[in-house]
């Protein structure tokens, strides 16, 4: 579904990505974990087309997408939850879930997505009327992994969804996580500082480091990997 293949970004002549490859196939859910400053949200901000490479090719689908813009890549079915959940704080939690279907089609489909949405939320059906900037973290990252899903995504971009959430918030997140993965089948890449957690929801992982791919492999091949263990497992 998705093939990268050289990726370079570089910021203010910093390089945040160098000759970065890296492949996503149909209904795959796929972990990328490294330290801060790999360049993990530059990543995906490049695949949603935030932001621009220097140097290298995106294909989605066997289309080539490097030139197009964020919008473009949106209505191709790419998805795009950021990190720090970014709610509009002034609106309602509905008004923000219906503002993720903007995709043609998924503006058709608006009414049975947003069902769905908070049958997997039951609490933000509880909530929306609410202002979604009165929410709990939990809360408004609930309302961002929503609007997401409205989108009626074919690639679903996750950055850092546990970030500045406590233990249980964060089982609850995973959990659901999973869930959507399971129930629609649905092609996820995931940015995660949490490697543990991260790497056990997932078929295959990435290892980045300083912008590069240090490691890969399977989630079970990279968890037992003595690098892993020792970089990010204490061991």
């Amino acid at each position: 579904m998705l093939k990268i293949s050289g990726l370079s970004v570089s910021y203010g002549g910093l390089h945040a990505l160098e000759d970065l490859s890296l492949e996503v196939a149909e209904g795959e859910f796929v972990t990328i974990v490294g330290p801060n400053g790999a360049g993990k949200t530059t990543l995906l901000k490049t695949i949603s087309g935030s932001v621009r490479g220097r140097a290298g090719r995106l294909e989605f689908r066997g289309r080539d997408i490097t030139a197009l813009a964020a919008h473009q890549r949106a209505a191709l079915g790419i998805a795009h939850v950021p990190e720090g959940r970014r709610v509009f704080p002034s609106l309602s939690v509905l008004e923000n879930l219906e503002l993720g279907s903007y995709r043609r089609a998924a503006r058709r489909q608006r009414r049975e997505s947003l069902e769905a949405v908070l049958t997997l939320f039951p609490v933000l059906r509880e909530r929306r009327q609410q202002l979604a900037g009165s929410l709990s973290g939990g809360e408004q990252q609930m309302v961002a992994l929503g609007r997401g899903l409205m989108a009626q995504p074919d690639l679903l971009l996750l950055d850092e969804p546990s970030q500045g959430l406590g233990p249980r918030v964060v089982e609850q997140i995973f959990e659901t996580i999973d869930r959507i993965r399971k129930s629609r089948r649905l092609t996820i890449l995931l940015v995660e500082q949490r490697v543990v957690e991260a790497l056990e929801l997932c078929d295959r992982g990435y290892v980045l480091e300083t912008g590069r791919v240090a490691l890969e492999g399977a989630h079970d091949a990279l968890l037992a990997d003595p690098r892993i263990q020792r970089a990010y497992l204490g061991a």
